[in-house]
């Protein structure tokens, strides 16, 4: 008999939002009348924006005529859309991005995966504490899972993790974070990339939640930091920006001075080991999407954009303060849209998940799943209605803690 990944035996036994999907979905079907508020898992809710939706039309048409039908595309994505990328996510942050140092992708979840074929498998790996699952189970995947360094994110240290001790040869940090909503300032992330230039490490810097940055010295991209470009890769995505969840576009930048070493110590560049992997691999994201992400960029995309995004920042300060009010410690919900909540004295973070579902009818998401440093918290979402974030509030304030 053909024998299978032996790595995919260490994982844990169902992914995270699957199995908070898959408990509500027992509670629902126990009791059909419960009328539950989802404020777990961070899918959108607002429509895709006119100006998105209208180039998307238009794209459709263009496939339905000879003269300009859409095929298979640049694997690193149409030349429009960097071009779009490099001006008006950079260049106007004064940050020079060269369009092959962009690639388009079917979203930032993949490519955080996907990068991991470019890496060997003794390399050592640092993560924050809790962190975004995907990061653990793809390096496990991939041969790594013995040698995670876990950095604790946890109130005693304002959720800032501590540089690590290990040396790793791969960092993952995602700013603003997720699952606690907090950020880091420009002094430091730069503690970070003067750390990757000191050790000759790798920085996976995850900006899916750049959007909703209101502080000014939390930096939009890591690149803002001298000396970033030859040690960081950044992973940004039109999910939560543009209501992109179901469409499926994002993009990664790898610039071109970033370099790593064969195991015979000759050096390689990165940009074009991802180059190589995305055409064997990867058939480029679809030009209907691609076109609709360029319309984000137009001035009128750029309003409509921003009017969802203030949207779901009031829905998060709509729960920060609701939570706070009950007395409960949170983090978050100023420049992100999770709200991170500590739990009850003496309550775990499933258990008060099931709390939350059978006294309010509200579905969050418990803290414990990102990790051991996240026991004890729940995770809430601003990505709903804004009446059901005040409905799910009104709910919560009458919960007997």
């Amino acid at each position: 008999m053909f024998k299978v990944n032996d790595n995919f035996s260490a994982l844990s036994s169902g992914y995270l939002f699957s199995e908070v999907g898959r408990r509500i979905s027992a509670y629902v079907q126990a009791n059909p009348s419960a009328d539950i508020i989802r404020m777990g898992i961070g899918d959108v809710t607002r429509p895709i924006c006119g100006s998105v939706i209208e180039a998307m039309h238009r794209a459709v048409d263009d496939e339905a005529s000879c003269a300009t039908f859409h095929g298979y595309g640049p694997e690193q994505g149409y030349q429009f859309l960097r071009d779009a990328i490099a001006a008006n996510d950079y260049a106007k942050r004064g940050i020079a991005i060269e369009t092959d140092e962009i690639f388009i992708g079917d979203g930032a979840k993949s490519d955080i995966g996907n990068i991991c074929d470019l890496f060997a498998s003794s390399n050592r790996v640092a993560v924050t504490d809790p962190v975004y699952p995907v990061y653990v189970d793809t390096n496990i995947m991939s041969s790594r899972g013995h040698s995670i360094e876990y950095l604790p994110c946890v109130a005693a240290n304002s959720f800032v993790p501590e540089l690590p001790v290990c040396s790793p040869d791969i960092i993952y940090l995602c700013y603003p974070n997720n699952p606690t909503g907090t950020t880091l300032t420009k002094d430091q992330l730069t503690e970070w990339v003067r750390y990757a230039q000191d050790h000759g490490a790798i920085i996976l810097f995850d900006s899916a939640y750049e959007a909703f940055i209101t502080s000014p010295d939390v930096p939009h991209s890591i690149y803002e930091i001298d000396g970033a470009k030859e040690v960081a890769v950044e992973f940004r995505s039109f999910s939560k920006t543009a209501g992109f969840t179901g469409v499926r576009c994002g993009y990664t930048v790898i610039p071109k001075s970033l370099r790593g070493r064969f195991s015979d110590g000759s050096v390689a560049s990165v940009n074009m080991l991802w180059n190589r992997r995305q055409c064997t691999k990867f058939n480029g994201a679809s030009y209907i999407a691609q076109r609709g992400a360029e319309a984000i960029y137009t001035p009128q995309g750029q309003q409509e954009i921003g009017q969802t995004i203030r949207y779901y920042l009031e829905n998060a300060r709509i729960l920060r303060n609701g939570m706070s009010g009950m007395g409960l410690e949170v983090a978050g919900g100023v420049d992100a849209p999770y709200i991170w909540v500590k739990t009850p004295k003496g309550c775990s973070s499933w258990q008060f998940f099931d709390k939350l579902l059978e006294e309010c009818h509200v579905a969050c998401t418990p803290g414990a799943g990102f990790g051991s440093s996240g026991e004890g918290y729940i995770r809430l979402t601003a990505f709903n209605t804004l009446e059901n974030t005040v409905a799910a509030v009104d709910r919560l304030s009458r919960l007997s803690l």
